[in-house]
């Protein structure tokens, strides 16, 4: 069913990237890592749909946050990024998906990887433990263009400096910060051997980002002995929907 979801708040996470707080009155609550449809209608009739990630933590609330990509050949995303208002309503269809979810039940390692805004499901993921008081150690490989590509960059410092519990490393693609101590590059076998936990201690592993990283990444992953039934990926293409 859709519903209707009304902006009450708008921030910018790059200079490409925007987050929008949503107020849904009959919203029924969210899991960690599900996603909702958004609709745009044009005055002529013609409209636009595209998925997007929930970014807020899982709750009962009526609220929840998405955030949303500027792509230059986007129907929907350029409206989201530049011309939404507080006040503005926004048709919603959700939550979607039951497999590629956190819960706070687990207790089990819990290995994040991201490319890009692939970041948004995990993010929410990371809001979800804190939110809920779970001490499941998680840890977070962040796979970025440049530094000020990061989404949500305090967010994630703080979470990275409380009791030792969520851990986060970066791979810098194209620029990084000065004195980086490593090369620039994407995610290969080496650093994943080094970033991520141990399979012997079989870790859930998340994986988001597009289709090649994802590929990529569960690949490497299983390589070093994950299991494929404990890794979980979410896929994006290239214009950014989800797949």
């Amino acid at each position: 069913m859709w519903r209707v979801g009304i902006v009450i708040a708008l921030r910018d996470e790059t200079a490409t990237a925007r987050t929008i707080a949503l107020e849904v009155p009959d919203w029924p609550g969210h899991a960690a890592g599900q996603h909702v449809d958004v609709r745009l209608t044009a005055p002529d009739g013609y409209s636009a749909v595209r998925s997007y990630s929930i970014a807020s933590a899982s709750n009962s609330e009526k609220r929840i946050e998405l955030s949303v990509e500027r792509l230059p050949d986007g129907e929907v995303s350029p409206y989201l990024t530049q011309e939404v208002a507080v006040g503005d309503h926004l048709d919603l269809r959700g939550p979607i998906g039951g497999w590629f979810v956190w819960r706070a039940q687990q207790t089990e390692p819990i290995q994040l990887i991201a490319g890009g805004s692939g970041i948004v499901p995990l993010m929410a993921m990371l809001r979800s433990r804190a939110s809920s008081g779970s001490n499941a150690p998680f840890r977070l490989l962040y796979s970025v263009r440049e530094p000020e590509a990061v989404y949500y960059r305090d967010e994630l410092e703080v979470l990275a400096s409380r009791n030792g519990s969520v851990s986060i490393d970066y791979a810098y693609t194209r620029a990084a910060p000065k004195n980086w101590p490593r090369r620039l590059g994407r995610i290969d076998g080496p650093l994943i051997a080094n970033t991520t936990w141990s399979s012997a201690l079989a870790p859930t592993c998340y994986v988001c980002g597009p289709t090649a990283f994802v590929e990529s990444v569960a690949g490497l992953l299983t390589d070093l002995g994950n299991s494929p039934e404990r890794i979980k990926t979410e896929r994006f293409g290239p214009t950014g929907d989800r797949k």
